[in-house]
């Protein structure tokens, strides 16, 4: 379902009836919801009163907006004369926030129902896994425990999800199952935004941050946490996959070039060895045999990000590899986040061909206006790559209200931590290691952190398609499958992974669940 801000034409006064249709349409949508048969999953007499605040706040604010609107009549009718009538006294701007408000409302509510199929959903694996009832039903007892306590700092009830978060902590264990994991990373980011909360009309100053490009750079002064990123790489399919990928992708278009160039973005995040031009390198090594064919000379790679020592390294390392297959590597880096990158920053041949490659790096600058973004992929055009690579998280937590990232995330990254358990013993110190210091703060920043803190603001690859296509982007589709089937038979990952083709992209997910999605694109 989709759902838009009120159309221009609806703040004009002409159009009342038409506004006050929207507001019942949505009240009685919400009544829909409030029977809805997964309620008994998510509400409890004793933890959560949701429901029942949601809708007395929705009935107090029914009340003031007719006395607002009837506030100028005698007769409590409305007159369209526009002289005396209390129509006129009425701004549309005034309108409009009502409006909102209503629809805010209810794509909250929409989003806890989600949570709450998701929840059912959730307890019917466990079942169909064998997993014991009680089991189940502890599970079950967490799932509501933290909609509960979600619900209670969305509406800065301190006291209350105070409480919810001490009987949370006892329960969501580091090295307890795979929901008690994921739980105790978002027990951790909920009581983050506790912290941050304050009373309603308080002004806070906002604590100026040095520059990040994304979440590897607010982790880099913990060697923790680099190591945690390095067993994400080495246990986890997901960054190999979209290395795999993007650089089939790019040797196709590389193919009979003897001058190529990439521009990567971020670097994998500053990934230690540059795993995926290592990859590259050696493909190209081994397309120089062919008799009479033209074949790369020089390769250029341009690392665009704030971690420059750490590029550094990497580019020596690169050099020295390349050296030894044969390759002529050139390593640049510009030192820039990519909302001030500019076209004129990034050394570019005539005679060279260009690739952009992105590894989880445009996500951290989508913001709430799609102005950084729209500006990043306007310089990304304007240096007319060949081609431009995408791999990106496949979910979407960069809603614009909290509860619904909080269910979208709990979700996904649920998923992670169940592949974790079949990966990995119980007990086994690197799957902490994963959980706690890389996956946990991606949780903390979508949980926790509001406005430029927020930079892991993934979205579903329909979206990407929408924004690159606004910005001027074709899609350019991925014929790979059976290759990216058999990488992942080569690799012997675990069995539940499985890649599917979406419209042109690769999409890695874990039974059924998209985790990482693949796409490339053209100017």
């Amino acid at each position: 379902m989709s759902h838009g801000f009120l159309p221009n034409e609806f703040q004009k006064s002409d159009k009342i009836d038409e506004v006050i249709g929207l507001d019942l349409t949505l009240s009685a949508m919400g009544m829909t919801f409030c029977s809805h048969r997964f309620m008994p999953l998510i509400v409890d007499n004793d933890d959560n009163n949701w429901s029942r605040r949601f809708f007395e706040e929705e009935t107090r604010d029914n009340k003031r907006l007719k006395r607002t609107i009837n506030g100028g009549n005698s007769d409590g009718g409305m007159s369209r004369n526009g002289s005396n009538g209390s129509l006129s006294s009425l701004s549309s701007l005034h309108f409009r926030d009502h409006i909102l408000t209503y629809s805010k409302r209810y794509l909250a509510a929409e989003a806890v129902e989600e949570a709450a199929a998701a929840a059912a959903a959730m307890a019917a694996g466990y079942e169909e896994n064998g997993i014991e009832e009680d089991e189940t039903a502890y599970g079950m007892r967490l799932v509501q425990l933290l909609i509960a306590c979600a619900e209670a700092v969305a509406c800065r009830d301190k006291s209350h999800a105070s409480a919810l978060l001490s009987e949370l902590r006892a329960n969501a264990l580091v090295f307890g199952s795979s929901f008690q994991r994921v739980a105790s990373c978002f027990v951790q980011g909920l009581a983050d935004r506790l912290a941050s909360v304050q009373p309603p009309g308080t002004a806070v100053g906002r604590v100026q941050l040095p520059p990040v490009m994304n979440i590897m750079d607010i982790m880099s002064g913990s060697d923790q946490k680099q190591e945690a990123f390095r067993l994400v790489y080495e246990i986890c399919p997901h960054i190999k996959f979209g290395h795999f990928v993007a650089n089939l992708a790019i040797l196709e278009a590389f193919e009979g070039e003897s001058l190529v160039h990439v521009v990567d973005l971020g670097m994998t995040l500053g990934l230690p060895q540059g795993h995926q031009w290592r990859h590259l390198i050696q493909s190209l090594a081994a397309t120089r045999g062919g008799a009479g064919k033209p074949h790369c000379t020089r390769l250029r790679i341009t690392a665009v990000g704030l971690c420059v020592d750490r590029f550094d390294v990497i580019g020596k390392d690169l050099k020295t590899y390349a050296k030894s297959m044969g390759i002529n590597l050139e390593f640049n880096i510009v030192e820039s986040n990519l909302e001030n990158l500019k076209p004129e920053n990034i050394k570019v041949s005539d005679d060279e061909v260009l690739v952009v490659n992105s590894i989880l790096q445009l996500h951290c600058v989508v913001k709430e206006s799609r102005g950084a973004l729209n500006s990043v992929l306007q310089m990304i055009h304007e240096l007319s790559p060949k081609l431009l690579v995408l791999v990106e998280q496949d979910s979407s937590h960069n809603g614009p209200f909290f509860l619904g990232r909080f269910m979208e995330a709990l979700h996904y990254y649920s998923a992670i931590f169940d592949s974790l358990d079949a990966m990995l013993p119980k007990y086994d110190t690197r799957r902490a290691k994963m959980e706690q210091f890389y996956f946990a703060e991606e949780i903390k920043n979508i949980v926790s952190c509001e406005g430029a803190d927020r930079v892991e603001r993934h979205e579903r690859v329909d979206q990407w398609r929408r924004r690159m296509s606004r910005a001027g982007f074709q899609a350019t589709p991925l014929r790979l499958m059976s290759q990216a089937k058999q990488w992942l038979g080569n690799n012997k990952v675990c069995e539940g992974y499985t890649v599917v083709e979406d419209k042109g992209c690769l999409v890695l997910g874990w039974n059924a669940k998209p985790i990482v999605a693949v796409s490339c694109w053209k100017c």
